[in-house]
């Protein structure tokens, strides 16, 4: 069952006590609306006495734990946190305000979508919403969305999907159709808080007494980058550099080698992992000395489309706020199967790629395990490459690069060859300039 949506003031003061309105007025507008709809002011004057608020959309300025911020809180008790033309001004007007402060915007939601007394003319305040948060983007600043009740239509698929970090209180309704207007016979369960967070579009499920925490922390690692790269982390036990080809492809398929989690646990004191629906990758935000950072760590399996799109956000995400970004490379390849194909492993690949080639950030990459092929290059910052004592890197894994050369992958002595012959220990890689030295 959906959870109930708390009042606006309710959010505002566990989120940002003491935070006080914004001036961003509105204007009354015709009677009854600007389509004549019989009733409509009625409508509204019964909302106002029963939930307190003037209009759907509460704005407020205030500090979430030691940050200072444009808060949008939503009144689920007012026509169903509806939006219309004086919710969209107020909207837009607290939006523009943030990027004139120069300061991170969080919204808390709880809302129906628009507001069908009013038409069109309710529908393209997602288009004004929409421009102010590209603007908002644009100019640097970070948005987060707290999903606190029922949010759909255009509330979700405006400042809740498209904020860039989205918490959800468990048990939310949350869904691009609302429960009056789904097909007959949906299952309710597609259309909730936990739905979209195992299908990555919600980054983390938040009780409500660890809320305030949440928001304040994540505000803190979207707001405090670190200064410069981020230096690769050693772990120790890699020991000495591979002797052969072969034994550094058997050294970095070992499951006895350190791994991403054991460099990540070195390089952060605290972990904010984002949505990723692929088991085989950590995304998210780093912590170390009150500084933030991103992280992107391959596990050791073929990552798949959904895995390099969540990159891809990372990056981009990071880029836009100048956080630093640590890649940690430990992959046999890309996805190849048929389902990959299917969901456009090439286009997703090529979208990581070109957005590390993008970034004005400093990203520095870790080889902790295989670094095969395009699965591999996709995550590698160009000029900023590290290798461990566990590790290779390569064009191709050895088994399909003899493939390719029409070599017996049956004869292991073959396979070793190859190996030898790609130079992809990371002694090699060191000494033909394409890493910077051996880390661990």
């Amino acid at each position: 069952m959906s959870q109930p949506a708390r009042p606006a003031r309710e959010l505002l003061d566990a989120v940002a006590p003491g935070s006080t309105p914004l001036p961003v007025g509105f204007e009354a507008g015709p009677a009854d609306g600007p389509l004549g709809w019989p009733g409509y002011d009625d409508a509204r004057a019964r909302a106002a006495a029963r939930s307190g608020e003037a209009e759907a959309v509460v704005a407020r300025v205030g500090r979430v734990g030691g940050c200072e911020a444009v808060l949008l809180a939503f009144e689920f008790g007012f026509l169903g946190g509806s939006i219309g033309r004086a919710a969209g001004a107020r909207i837009g007007a607290a939006l523009r305000t943030a990027r004139d402060l120069r300061l991170p915007v969080v919204s808390l939601l709880a809302s129906g979508g628009t507001r069908v007394q009013e038409g069109m003319h309710a529908l393209t305040q997602l288009q004004v919403i929409a421009r102010e948060m590209v603007r908002l983007r644009a100019a640097g600043l970070p948005h987060l969305a707290v999903l606190a009740g029922p949010v759909t239509g255009g509330g979700w698929a405006t400042l809740g999907a498209g904020a860039d970090v989205r918490l959800a209180l468990p048990g939310t309704q949350v869904g691009f159709s609302g429960a009056r207007v789904r097909p007959e016979g949906a299952d309710p369960a597609a259309y909730t808080a936990e739905a979209q967070a195992a299908a990555g579009q919600v980054d983390a499920l938040v009780g409500w007494e660890e809320l305030p925490g949440a928001v304040a922390g994540w505000l803190a690692l979207l707001t405090r980058p670190a200064k410069g790269p981020v230096p690769p982390p050693p772990v120790p036990g890699g020991g000495a550099p591979p002797a052969t080809g072969w034994e550094a492809v058997a050294r970095a398929r070992s499951a006895d080698r350190p791994g991403a989690r054991a460099h990540l646990a070195v390089a952060f004191d605290r972990l904010a992992p984002l949505a990723c629906p692929d088991p085989g990758l950590l995304v998210g935000l780093g912590e170390a000395e009150g500084r933030s950072a991103g992280y992107v760590a391959q596990l050791g399996t073929r990552t798949t489309p959904a895995g390099f799109r969540s990159a891809t956000r990372l990056i981009r995400l990071a880029d836009r706020l100048s956080i630093p970004v640590l890649t940690l490379v430990d992959t046999p390849g890309a996805a190849n199967d048929e389902r990959a194909e299917r969901e456009g492993v090439g286009a997703a690949v090529a979208e990581t790629i070109t957005a590390l080639a993008a970034a004005r950030v400093p990203v520095t990459t870790l080889v902790v395990g295989e670094g095969g092929s395009g699965g591999a290059v996709a995550l590698t910052a160009p000029d900023r490459i590290w290798v461990t004592p566990g590790s290779y890197y390569s064009v191709l894994a050895p088994e399909p690069a003899a493939a390719v050369l029409k070599r017996d992958v049956s004869d292991p002595s073959a396979v070793a060859e190859v190996a030898e012959r790609l130079r992809l220990r990371p002694q090699d890689l060191v000494a033909m300039g394409l890493a910077r030295g051996i880390v661990g």
